[in-house]
Protein backbone atom coordinates (compact mmCIF):
# COMPACT_ATOMS: atom_id res chain seq x y z
CA UNK A 1 0.00 0.00 0.00
CA UNK A 2 1.56 3.42 -0.85
CA UNK A 3 1.86 5.83 1.64
CA UNK A 4 0.73 9.51 0.99
CA UNK A 5 3.49 11.55 1.33
CA UNK A 6 1.62 14.95 2.35
CA UNK A 7 -0.28 13.79 5.65
CA UNK A 8 1.82 10.75 6.86
CA UNK A 9 -0.76 8.82 6.34
CA UNK A 10 -0.19 4.92 4.97
CA UNK A 11 -3.94 3.60 4.25
CA UNK A 12 -4.60 -0.28 4.94
CA UNK A 13 -7.90 -0.34 3.59
CA UNK A 14 -10.64 2.02 1.92
CA UNK A 15 -14.46 1.78 1.36
CA UNK A 16 -14.89 2.85 -2.44
CA UNK A 17 -18.64 1.18 -2.50
CA UNK A 18 -19.92 3.64 0.68
CA UNK A 19 -19.70 6.51 -1.38
CA UNK A 20 -21.35 4.90 -4.46
CA UNK A 21 -24.32 3.57 -2.17
CA UNK A 22 -24.28 7.12 0.15
CA UNK A 23 -24.37 10.33 -0.23
CA UNK A 24 -21.42 10.96 2.50
CA UNK A 25 -22.50 14.37 4.56
CA UNK A 26 -20.14 14.81 7.58
CA UNK A 27 -16.80 12.75 7.80
CA UNK A 28 -14.43 12.24 11.02
CA UNK A 29 -11.63 10.63 12.05
CA UNK A 30 -12.01 7.72 15.48
CA UNK A 31 -9.20 6.22 16.84
CA UNK A 32 -9.97 1.96 17.47
CA UNK A 33 -9.49 -0.07 20.87
CA UNK A 34 -7.83 -2.92 19.10
CA UNK A 35 -5.12 -6.01 20.61
CA UNK A 36 -1.77 -6.30 19.75
CA UNK A 37 -1.99 -8.75 17.43
CA UNK A 38 -4.92 -7.55 15.71
CA UNK A 39 -2.73 -3.91 15.56
CA UNK A 40 0.38 -6.38 13.70
CA UNK A 41 -2.56 -7.98 11.29
CA UNK A 42 -3.29 -4.43 10.27
CA UNK A 43 0.56 -3.41 9.80
CA UNK A 44 0.69 -6.50 8.02
CA UNK A 45 -2.36 -4.50 5.38
CA UNK A 46 -4.75 -7.17 5.97
CA UNK A 47 -8.11 -5.86 7.16
CA UNK A 48 -11.50 -5.29 5.12
CA UNK A 49 -14.77 -3.01 6.09
CA UNK A 50 -16.86 -3.52 3.44
CA UNK A 51 -19.40 -4.79 5.00
CA UNK A 52 -18.94 -2.86 8.21
CA UNK A 53 -21.14 -0.73 9.46
CA UNK A 54 -21.27 1.86 12.64
CA UNK A 55 -23.62 1.77 15.74
CA UNK A 56 -23.97 3.97 19.02
CA UNK A 57 -24.88 1.65 22.04
CA UNK A 58 -24.48 3.42 25.97
CA UNK A 59 -23.04 6.47 24.45
CA UNK A 60 -20.01 4.63 22.71
CA UNK A 61 -19.15 3.52 18.76
CA UNK A 62 -19.08 0.29 17.82
CA UNK A 63 -17.82 -0.90 14.39
CA UNK A 64 -19.51 -4.47 13.71
CA UNK A 65 -18.57 -6.82 10.69
CA UNK A 66 -15.00 -4.73 10.14
CA UNK A 67 -12.85 -7.91 9.15
CA UNK A 68 -9.28 -8.31 10.71
CA UNK A 69 -8.13 -12.06 9.89
CA UNK A 70 -6.10 -13.51 12.70
CA UNK A 71 -2.22 -12.75 12.81
CA UNK A 72 -0.42 -15.49 10.82
CA UNK A 73 2.47 -15.86 14.00
CA UNK A 74 0.15 -14.92 16.79
CA UNK A 75 -0.96 -17.73 19.18
CA UNK A 76 -4.01 -17.63 21.84
CA UNK A 77 -4.05 -14.00 21.91
CA UNK A 78 -5.32 -13.54 18.53
CA UNK A 79 -9.05 -12.57 18.71
CA UNK A 80 -11.98 -13.52 16.20
CA UNK A 81 -11.63 -11.58 13.49
CA UNK A 82 -15.31 -10.18 13.36
CA UNK A 83 -15.84 -8.94 16.86
CA UNK A 84 -17.22 -5.77 17.53
CA UNK A 85 -14.82 -2.79 18.09
CA UNK A 86 -14.83 0.00 20.16
CA UNK A 87 -14.07 3.56 18.28
CA UNK A 88 -12.87 6.19 20.30
CA UNK A 89 -14.45 9.55 19.33
CA UNK A 90 -15.30 12.58 21.85
CA UNK A 91 -18.83 12.44 23.68
CA UNK A 92 -20.47 15.77 21.95
CA UNK A 93 -19.35 14.08 18.62
CA UNK A 94 -20.96 10.66 19.45
CA UNK A 95 -23.90 12.72 20.69
CA UNK A 96 -24.29 14.42 17.17
CA UNK A 97 -23.90 11.31 15.08
CA UNK A 98 -26.73 9.90 17.51
CA UNK A 99 -28.89 12.84 16.81
CA UNK A 100 -28.54 11.97 13.10
CA UNK A 101 -28.96 8.80 13.07
CA UNK A 102 -32.68 9.02 14.51
CA UNK A 103 -33.53 10.48 11.51
CA UNK A 104 -35.16 8.22 8.45
CA UNK A 105 -31.84 6.97 5.80
CA UNK A 106 -29.32 8.26 7.51
CA UNK A 107 -26.18 5.60 8.91
CA UNK A 108 -22.56 5.72 9.82
CA UNK A 109 -20.10 3.47 7.69
CA UNK A 110 -16.43 3.35 8.47
CA UNK A 111 -14.82 4.93 5.34
CA UNK A 112 -11.32 4.43 5.63
CA UNK A 113 -8.33 2.46 8.06
CA UNK A 114 -5.22 4.03 8.19
CA UNK A 115 -1.44 4.35 10.32
CA UNK A 116 -1.19 7.93 11.54
CA UNK A 117 1.84 8.62 13.74
CA UNK A 118 1.93 4.62 14.68
CA UNK A 119 -1.72 4.46 15.09
CA UNK A 120 -4.83 3.22 13.77
CA UNK A 121 -7.68 5.22 12.80
CA UNK A 122 -10.63 4.73 11.47
CA UNK A 123 -12.26 7.49 8.91
CA UNK A 124 -16.46 7.32 9.50
CA UNK A 125 -18.70 8.96 7.56
CA UNK A 126 -22.51 9.98 7.75
CA UNK A 127 -24.30 9.03 4.75
CA UNK A 128 -27.82 8.92 3.65
CA UNK A 129 -28.59 6.11 1.20
CA UNK A 130 -28.63 6.78 -2.75
CA UNK A 131 -31.92 5.96 -4.88
CA UNK A 132 -30.88 4.01 -8.15
CA UNK A 133 -31.13 7.26 -10.00
CA UNK A 134 -28.83 8.92 -8.15
CA UNK A 135 -26.60 5.68 -8.71
CA UNK A 136 -26.87 5.74 -12.12
CA UNK A 137 -26.29 10.20 -12.23
CA UNK A 138 -22.89 9.61 -10.44
CA UNK A 139 -21.84 6.61 -12.69
CA UNK A 140 -23.08 9.22 -15.43
CA UNK A 141 -20.91 11.50 -13.94
CA UNK A 142 -17.78 9.18 -13.60
CA UNK A 143 -18.35 8.33 -17.23
CA UNK A 144 -18.22 11.55 -18.64
CA UNK A 145 -15.19 12.49 -16.16
CA UNK A 146 -13.13 9.47 -17.66
CA UNK A 147 -13.71 10.29 -21.13
CA UNK A 148 -13.13 14.23 -20.85
CA UNK A 149 -9.41 12.87 -19.26
CA UNK A 150 -9.08 10.94 -22.57
CA UNK A 151 -9.74 13.22 -25.09
CA UNK A 152 -7.49 15.42 -22.67
CA UNK A 153 -4.64 13.22 -22.83
CA UNK A 154 -5.28 12.41 -26.56
CA UNK A 155 -5.18 16.07 -27.49
CA UNK A 156 -1.42 16.25 -26.29
CA UNK A 157 -0.31 12.99 -28.01
CA UNK A 158 -1.13 14.48 -31.45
Amino acid sequence: MPANKNDGRKLIANNKKAFYDYFIEEQLETGIELAGTEVKSIRAGHCSIKEAYIFVRHGELWVEGMNIPPYEKGNIFNKDPLRSRRLLAHKNEILKFEQKLKEKGYTLLPLEVYFTKGRVKVKIGLGKGKKNYDKRESIAKKDAQREAAKEFKASFRG
